[in-house]
């Protein structure tokens, strides 16, 4: 029997590989460099693989997808266009986008210590999570 604590970190960290996601989809047409570019694309694939998994996992236990806060959502595309409107460059992209890995990895690390008791499949996907945004802001530096 799957506890509690195990879906609710899934549906997490399902949300949070969405939000990535959508982020780098809102950013990625405004990217100039396309080594820049292609990290991104290569980070919104990485994404897209562990939320699949994700949506698996939810999906065998029998429960549906949590997705991203409409209103977290709408402050990320607001804050996205207000600062590129300011300074549309690849350094606002990856300012931006460093800001998002770092509250996503604040985000999934408070799940991982407020569900303490999910299995470790979902402990480990969150840590995969957690990894691919702290490689991204360490790749992104060179554009801030």
């Amino acid at each position: 029997m799957i506890n509690e604590d195990t879906i609710d970190l899934l549906r997490e960290c399902n949300s949070g590989t969405q939000m990535a996601v959508y982020s780098i989809d809102e950013i990625l047409e405004k990217i100039n460099s396309p080594k820049l570019k292609e990290l991104l694309q290569k980070s919104k694939q990485t994404h897209e693989n562990l939320g699949q998994r994700l949506h698996d996992l939810l999906n065998s236990y029998g429960d549906e997808n949590k997705e991203p806060n409409i209103f977290a959502r709408g402050m990320s595309w607001m804050k996205t266009n207000l600062k590129l409107t300011m300074e549309n460059s690849d350094r606002t992209c990856a300012d931006l986008m460093t800001e998002g890995c770092n509250m996503g990895v604040k985000s999934l690390q408070r799940y991982l210590n407020q569900y303490g008791a999910a299995d470790e499949t979902s402990k480990s996907i969150a840590r995969e999570l957690i990894a691919e945004e702290e490689q991204l802001t360490k790749e992104l530096k060179e554009y801030l």
